[in-house]
């Protein structure tokens, strides 16, 4: 691409930086012996997530991994795991769990820790845009601001996504501060009928025992 091009790109990619940070999951743990470990991450709707992973193996020890989202709806699961790749679309906003599960019948101790790798990755940055570019027969920097487009897409989903959860909120604390007006105002309609009440019964007891005229 010219010049003016390529730098519009560079100037663009390095605004779009933070989205590809966040579209990024990547981590690296040891998992004792017959525990369980769980990642959490929440994730927009309609988003693709990809991931791979790899266990290091041990003797006489099996290892299982399970993708759920909060209603336990399993989306990926794969038992005596070592190194494997998946891949699934969101359906709705949601919080999802990959879990390892270590089992062994050597007991806790004398096994060594299993050194789990995964990397997860969703949205513009789960796409394979290489492929993309044979599929479609596009050039390197029809390739770019694919990927530019995408990204952009992606960010004005995020801000749609939080102006709606803005809205949803302003809503709650308006519905709920006219909601604590009313029960103020009830209350207040209590304590003076309450009040109210009282005086008028004080004035009869004390009129009945005639301490007052």
């Amino acid at each position: 691409p010219s010049r003016p091009a390529a730098a519009l790109l560079s100037f663009a990619a390095l605004l779009l930086l933070p989205v590809l940070i966040e579209s990024v999951f990547s981590i690296s743990f040891f998992l004792p012996v017959n525990t369980r470990k769980c990642l959490r991450e929440e994730i927009h709707k309609d988003v693709l997530v990809t991931g791979e992973y790899e266990i290091s193996e041990q003797a006489n020890t099996k290892t299982n991994l399970k993708i759920t989202d909060s209603s336990s709806h399993t989306l990926y699961s794969k038992e005596d795991a070592t190194k494997g790749k998946f891949a699934f679309t969101t359906e709705d906003y949601d919080m999802f769990e990959a879990c390892f599960e270590s089992k062994s019948p050597m007991g806790t101790g004398r096994v060594p820790d299993q050194l789990v790798n995964l990397d997860m990755k969703h949205g513009v940055e789960a796409k394979n845009y290489e492929e993309i570019a044979k599929v479609e027969k596009l050039k390197p920097l029809e390739v770019e601001l694919r990927r530019l487009e995408d990204l952009s897409e992606s960010i004005v989903n995020d801000f749609a996504y939080m102006k709606k959860r803005e809205e949803e909120m302003r809503d709650t604390n308006e519905s709920t501060n006219t909601r604590v007006l009313y029960f103020s105002i009830f209350s207040m309609c209590c304590l003076i009928g309450l009040a109210t009440w009282q005086v008028f019964y004080l004035r009869r007891f004390f009129k009945a025992k005639k301490l007052i005229e």
